[in-house]
């Protein structure tokens, strides 16, 4: 830790020792916990809000401001970087707490929001179904594209891939049986510009199953090469865990 930065904390004897200093002075309760092995100097501020992972604090290496990483059911809910001490003690009191995710931003403007945190933590019903308004408005966005936004649309009228979490990548749309990243890619269709052929795929960018001259073809083989056990998208992993 660089003692330019951080005196205080070198002084206190860590981040945890300076966080608890700093929670007692505000008069707020805090419940810290051991960081990941991984980040140096992190630590964890305990929630008992469903889902919720404890939010993870550890400082920046190259000038004073502490990182924080708030997850739940596999999803970055709030990220960003906070200055002081106090400011990690009000998300920290925010988050363990279980405060929405709008009330969130109103205290919290500075720090970064998932595009769909708010579906997320209503569950995977609402996400999955956020997540296909969120491409369809990048569709909309994107009218040059227009065979990205008919496939959008012919994939949506299906229930089956309707009720799977849509994400891209270079524009391919792939269908997740799980909400949260590292997403579990069931069948994956990638639109071509200039009314091109659509190209099937059981992985997002790898594994072939074909190619169709039209959109409704190529949802069709999709539906075909969807496994039976596939249903609703899932929180977190496609298991069910966290």
């Amino acid at each position: 830790m660089n003692s330019e930065f951080y005196p205080d904390l070198i002084e206190a004897g860590g981040l945890a020792a300076a966080l608890e200093r700093s929670a007692a002075d505000l008069g707020v309760p805090l419940i810290l916990v051991p960081g990941r092995n991984e980040i140096p100097d992190s630590v964890g501020i305990a929630t008992t809000a469903p889902g919720r992972l404890p939010l993870l604090v550890f400082p920046d290496a190259d000038a004073r401001g502490f990182h924080v990483i708030g997850r739940a059911r596999e999803v970055d809910i709030v990220t960003g970087q906070v200055p002081e001490l106090r400011d990690v003690v009000e998300a920290g009191a925010l988050w363990a707490a279980g405060t929405p995710v709008p009330r969130m931003r109103e205290a919290l403007p500075s720090l970064l929001y998932d595009a769909i945190a708010e579906a997320h933590e209503r569950g995977p019903a609402a996400a999955v179904e956020a997540q296909w308004d969120r491409l369809k408005e990048l569709a909309a966005d994107t009218p040059s594209f227009p065979e990205f936004g008919l496939l959008l649309e012919a994939a949506h009228a299906e229930p089956r891939l309707r009720q799977l979490f849509p994400f891209t990548s270079h524009w391919t749309v792939a269908f997740s049986s799980c909400t949260g990243r590292r997403y579990r890619t069931e069948v994956a269709i990638s639109p071509q510009y200039g009314g091109g052929r659509y190209i099937v795929l059981r992985h997002t960018n790898t594994g072939l199953l074909g190619e169709t001259p039209t959109v409704e073809e190529a949802v069709a083989l999709a539906l075909a090469n969807l496994p039976d056990s596939v249903g609703p998208a899932v929180a977190g992993h496609p298991d069910g865990s966290d």
